[in-house]
């Protein structure tokens, strides 16, 4: 089990109010109109499609409401261990649970059923191929299961740009165009490059520029795709 990793500053933590739905509305009302403990959810898509944030949305509204959530992932050691105190329980990566895991998680999920503990669980593919044991790729069939997609580019660029707004920032559209084609395209990683950016230009005293942008990773090593 792991602590939750939520970015620095509350504006920018995972949250239902600042999940871009695009395609994923369903999943968006689903889960923030979610009353605990209610049936199971299972959310899959290809990575950049917004399960983590949905799932860390989630969590932290559990905390806001003096809640605990465990969160388990597929590397995670076993034994997986229901606590009575917890009201959620998440599992990530459901594809990659190895036969240990995927004990594990059997006995966890019947473990939240029994006790009314919430479960959410997510993975890049739908229940009915998720190379699993039988009696666990149906439980994580059971309840609601939503199929997610990652934004489209104009979704993705729309995003960006409220937040450089948001910023009280000028974000070039040849700025944009280049973290869109140099960085990870989730809006996790675009936001957290974007918000690097802010930092680095007010310390230069600088405005936000394509040279400004290739200074920051020169000097500050941010990682970035492709380079």
């Amino acid at each position: 089990m792991k602590q939750i990793p939520l970015a620095i500053g509350p504006e920018s933590r995972p949250s239902f109010a600042n999940f871009v739905p695009g395609a994923n509305a369903a999943a968006l009302q689903h889960l923030a109109s979610l009353s605990l403990p209610s049936a199971p959810v299972y959310l899959w898509g290809p990575a950049a499609s917004g399960k983590t944030h949905l799932m860390q949305a989630l969590v932290a509204r559990c905390q806001a409401a003096g809640q605990t959530a465990a969160w388990f992932d597929a590397a995670d050691p076993e034994p997986w261990t229901l606590q009575p105190h917890w009201a959620l329980v998440v599992v990530d990566r459901c594809e990659l649970l190895a036969a240990g895991a995927q004990h594990a998680a059997f006995a966890l999920f019947e473990a939240a059923s029994a006790q009314g503990v919430q479960w959410l669980a997510a993975g890049r593919l739908p229940p009915v191929d998720l190379p699993l044991r039988d009696d666990l790729r149906t439980r994580l069939g059971w309840g609601h299961v939503f199929a997610l997609e990652p934004l489209a580019d104009r979704e993705t660029r729309a995003a960006l740009r409220r937040e450089a707004d948001h910023r009280g920032i000028f974000l070039p559209d040849e700025v944009m165009d280049y973290l869109l084609a140099r960085f990870p395209r989730d809006l996790g990683h675009l936001m957290l490059a974007l918000e690097r950016l802010d930092e680095f230009g007010l310390a230069k005293g600088r405005r936000i520029t394509l040279p400004l942008v290739r200074q920051m990773l020169a000097e500050e090593g941010l990682p970035e795709a492709g380079a």
